[in-house]
């Protein structure tokens, strides 16, 4: 067995540790979601945590890990006969983000389940970690639906499993830990707000801290045995530390003035919903009893909104989790009671750092200028509306106008891709739309088929009860239908036609509107610029639409239209990413207004680089930025060069374009 990384020897990362550590003392906090950059000893903490928690009790050859001093009454392999139990370290069990939904929660065998009518059930991840840590890596990744089935084991505290009519019920609590680095893509808000806590880690900038870093690292990778036990008496501390909070937990007072602090804070800082309330009522208390205390300070209440905030008060996917510390300081001071021994902290006050003790604050204030900082001045020509010529220097980036609910942009047919919310697709959660041989294990069990497959050979099995003899063969899986997520991928022009302040802001607002979009729907995104003299790759495929819409953002202007470049430079990012990911289904967003320039005849190149997109078959949109009275209906033509559809600005808005899915779907078929 490996030999975990102490988690005395993490070096720095004090919210981390704090966080995960309340959770030891307190699992009604309800997890920790670990944000941060790779290379932070996020898994290494969470792994290294397993090694603190105290062993525990269970019931002998009970697959469940029943408490043998008060066993789960509806437990699968009980009843269980008083005595007969053993001690066992805490397990810490990982859920691959490729695991299937059987692998997490268990699955039945369904024919016995039919042929005998028992229920054999091979528990499944939830019931191995009962008792002890569940560790997601990359939860971002993971799909919906078992992100909602191990967020309500979590909140519940056991685990249902439903297969045509046949129910299994067992405990199922647990320490949820997830880790995620948000380049890679966010969580949807809701399920944010399903963790407990979050913390946000970064890599130090200070040289000394680094050089600790690898120092111990390296020490480890060398001899992990004799490094562990270098660090053996700290580990043996904590662990003594959690004990001890665990027993005093219950005698925690959580005051009325403690409670006011508490509402009023969430209050202050609009989160929706009670949870946030709750999370931080627990929190608190687990932090007094961290220290050895049985009232709850304000010092405890700041510690815990600072853990427990940030990540509620997103409004939507661009924003960065962050707490304003001034604000919250007010806020504490103007609630605190006669009572409270300190009504103001010190910001930097809190539980003790250090390996015994990890502390400080868990949020980063907000920036007070938005993401898009301060507008600048704009110049004469621009503020009059008038585009410069062709050509031109490079033109300051402009910011992006309010964003706004666009029309649904969907790929024609039946997809097989990553699970999401835009185009149709065969999924394995939908609606029933027929049923097949299963290829492999069986997933969805279409009883109906199951039966008509079955019927006529009984007499030849020699059925003689009630039960219905069922073999292999027999077996059908249901086909369902649901919605797939796509790649979008933007192709947009930032040519000098394109410069004019006014006009740039509407379209980066208008290709913002759509990354919103896609980052409801579940989508990778992609962007390709032109201008100049080419095209880049401003942002390769992706799940994060955060990172495209900083991209979009600081997009500067200027220079001639290489509509042609543009075009090809976005094939190639097809091309390669159909090799990564074959089964994910690609719809191009062309952003212009339709004018091609530079080199030799740029409206000919233009065109037979359309017309490859057109070959294969790929759905596209073009969004018209032509304005002005006097109008040459050039992105019409790209766009029946593209096979697909134009659409202006105004038309984009969902309550402006009704029929557009129709019009991209029966474009695309006649391209094909």
């Amino acid at each position: 067995m490996t030999t975990p990384f102490p988690f005395t020897a993490v070096v720095g990362q004090d919210d981390l540790r704090l966080a995960l550590l309340l959770n030891a003392v307190s699992p009604a906090v309800g997890g920790v979601l670990v944000r941060g950059e790779k290379g932070t000893a996020k898994s290494t903490a969470v792994r290294a945590l397993s090694a603190l928690m105290p062993e525990v009790d269970v019931v002998s050859e009970c697959r469940f890990s029943c408490d043998p001093g008060s066993p789960d009454p509806g437990c699968p392999d009980g009843p269980h006969e008083p005595g007969g139990f053993a001690s066992r370290p805490a397990r810490m069990v990982e859920l691959p983000v490729g695991a299937s939904e059987d692998r997490l929660v268990g699955a039945l065998d369904i024919e016995r389940a039919l042929s005998e009518g028992v229920k054999a059930f091979e528990p499944g991840l939830l019931a191995d970690a009962h008792r002890g840590i569940l560790y997601v890596d990359e939860v971002n990744l993971l799909h919906d639906h078992l992100v909602d089935l191990l967020l309500d084991a979590a909140a519940m505290g056991a685990s249902y499993v439903e297969r045509e009519g046949v129910s299994v019920r067992h405990a199922a609590r647990f320490l949820l830990v997830g880790t995620m680095n948000p380049e890679e893509g966010e969580l949807r808000p809701q399920l944010l707000d399903r963790f407990g806590l979050t913390v946000e880690v970064a890599a130090s900038r200070e040289p000394e801290q680094r050089v600790e870093v690898v120092r111990r690292r390296l020490a480890y990778d060398d001899d992990p045995a004799g490094f562990a036990a270098r660090w053996a008496e700290e580990e043996a501390d904590v662990r003594a530390r959690i004990v001890a909070a665990k027993k005093l937990l219950p005698s925690v007072r959580l005051g009325d003035d403690a409670l006011r602090q508490i509402a009023a804070t969430c209050a202050a800082f609009e989160v929706d919903g009670m949870r946030a309330d709750i999370v931080m009522a627990r929190t608190a208390t687990a932090l007094a009893a961290w220290a050895g205390r049985t009232d709850v300070l304000a010092e405890d209440v700041r510690q815990a909104a600072l853990l427990a905030l940030p990540h509620r008060r997103r409004r939507n996917p661009f924003d960065a989790p962050g707490l304003d510390e001034d604000k919250l300081d007010e806020t504490l001071e103007e609630f605190s009671g006669d009572d409270d021994p300190d009504p103001d902290p010190d910001p930097d006050s809190g539980p003790d750092s250090g390996p015994d003790g990890p502390g400080g604050g868990g949020g980063q204030p907000a920036p007070e200028d938005g993401p898009q900082g301060d507008q600048e001045a704009r110049p004469e020509a621009e503020q009059d509306g008038q585009p410069q010529p062709s050509g031109v220097g490079d033109q300051s980036a402009a910011r992006a106008s309010e964003p706004f609910r666009t029309k649904v942009l969907s790929v024609p047919g039946l997809g097989e891709g990553a699970a999401g919310r835009r185009s149709r697709a065969r999924t394995e959660h939908g609606r029933t739309t027929g049923a097949r041989r299963p290829k492999g294990s069986l997933t969805k069990l279409h009883l109906a088929a199951t039966v008509q497959a079955a019927a006529p050979h009984q007499r030849a099995r020699g059925r003689s009860g009630p039960g219905l003899v069922v073999r292999r063969d027999d077996l059908r899986q249901a086909t369902r239908e649901g919605r797939e997520g796509n790649l979008v991928l933007f192709v947009v022009d930032a040519s000098g036609s394109m410069a004019a302040r006014q006009r740039m802001s509407a379209v980066k607002g208008a290709v913002l509107s759509l990354l919103l979009d896609a980052y409801q729907r579940r989508d990778k995104v992609g962007l390709v610029t032109f201008r100049g003299s080419g095209a880049e790759v401003a942002l390769p495929p992706t799940s994060s639409v955060d990172a495209a819409a900083a991209r979009l953002e600081s997009l500067p202007t200027g220079g001639r239209t290489p509509l042609s470049a543009g075009l090809l430079r976005a094939h190639d990012v097809l091309r390669v990413e159909r090799l990564r990911d074959p089964a994910r289904r690609p719809l191009v967003v062309v952003v212009t207004d339709g004018r091609a320039t530079g080199g030799p005849e740029p409206v000919a190149l233009a065109g037979r680089a359309a017309r490859l997109f057109a070959a294969g078959g790929v759905a596209s949109v073009v969004v018209d930025c032509e304005s002005g009275p006097v109008r040459l209906g050039l992105a019409g033509q790209l766009a029946g060069e593209l096979g697909g559809t134009a659409v202006t600005l105004d038309e984009l808005r969902a309550d402006s374009i009704a029929g557009l899915v129709k019009d991209v779907q029966g474009t695309s078929r006649r391209a094909a």
